[in-house]
């Protein structure tokens, strides 16, 4: 695609960061905010599952890193056979995950000679990797090893929160000709420095190319909550429609409660069906833009199970005679 005229910066930067992960803390075995097609971590239990990636042939862009219990590779009878047959290699692509201070202190690795990982990349040098929280009552300190530097913090991903560069790029197509359909996403844009000719050139260029992927289907679009049926976009859960200044405007904070260094938007990126085991949902048609408090309403519950829990919220208070 030749270039074409810039984004504001805000808008462009928000885009951007759709196809990064969620944040995470230092005290988990997750990386924070990384790209989504960064290596993933795969529950054990769950190998079978997620062993297959979406796309590019069923093979992750940056591999995988299967995390398995100390109790699950101690205590199981042929555990080595079983991991040879799903070709699953301690210290390759496998490493035992140490969770609670029970199986620290049951299967502590130090006592085993047990090195801890230090690569996301076979061979990871090392076979296990430990984030045990600390106990207040025992005082007992917490235990991290492995994947705890500057330069290497997290093992990986979550896996449901993975997604290819291809998925990647096609969702930010998507997510970008969604900003152009908010009612009021000409005037907003020049108000944020673009020229009424800049925003012609970027609009038809986006939506051409969007066309090209098949990512401006406006009946699928509306079937999934993304546009109404004048192909405004919406807010998925209260499908209100979306100014285009909620992509500029930092959310409002109640008084008394103000932080300095808030970058939180009035608009952000809303998930259809929610990001969860069992499915890849970082994808097209179901990444949207929606109200940051109905996004927090919604959390990790998705669209309908939380509709469900409203509706019951609402009905026991008029039965209890709350008036609003």
């Amino acid at each position: 695609m030749p270039r074409i005229p810039a984004l504001p910066k805000l808008l462009d930067r928000k885009i951007y960061k759709t196809g990064q992960t969620r944040g995470a803390d230092d005290d988990v075995i997750f990386q924070n905010r990384v790209s989504r097609r960064s290596t993933v971590l795969i529950p054990y239990s769950q190998f079978e599952t997620w062993k297959i990636a979406p796309d590019n042939n069923g093979n992750y862009e940056n591999g995988f890193i299967v995390l398995i219990k100390p109790e699950e590779y101690f205590d199981k009878d042929k555990i080595i056979s079983e991991l040879k047959f799903k070709k699953l290699t301690l210290g390759k692509n496998c490493l035992i995950f140490y969770e609670t201070r029970e199986q620290w202190n049951k299967y502590n690795p130090e006592k085993g000679k047990l090195k801890f990982a230090s690569s996301r990349t076979s061979p990871l040098k090392g076979s296990y990797v430990a984030r045990v929280p600390s106990t207040t009552a025992d005082g007992d300190k917490k235990i991290l090893r492995g994947f705890t530097t500057s330069v290497l913090k997290g093992a990986g991903i979550r896996v449901y929160e993975y997604a290819s560069e291809e998925i990647i790029k096609q969702c930010r197509f998507q997510l970008e000709i969604i900003f152009w359909s908010c009612f009021d996403a000409t005037e907003v844009a020049e108000q944020q420095g673009m020229t009424i000719g800049n925003i012609k050139i970027r609009r038809e260029t986006i939506l051409d190319e969007a066309k090209k992927l098949k990512l401006y289907d406006l009946a699928l679009l509306e079937s999934f909550r993304i546009i109404d049926n004048e192909n405004h976009t919406i807010c998925p859960l209260c499908l209100k429609r979306i100014s285009a200044n909620g992509f500029f405007n930092r959310l409002e904070q109640a008084e008394g409660r103000e932080v300095p260094d808030l970058t939180v938007t009035q608009v952000n990126l809303f998930h259809i069906e929610e990001l969860r085991l069992g499915k890849f949902n970082h994808r097209p048609y179901n990444i949207a833009w929606g109200h940051h408090h109905c996004n927090t309403v919604t959390k990790d519950s998705g669209i309908v199970r939380t509709l469900k829990w409203m509706d019951e919220v609402v009905k026991t208070n008029r039965e209890k005679g709350y008036k609003f």
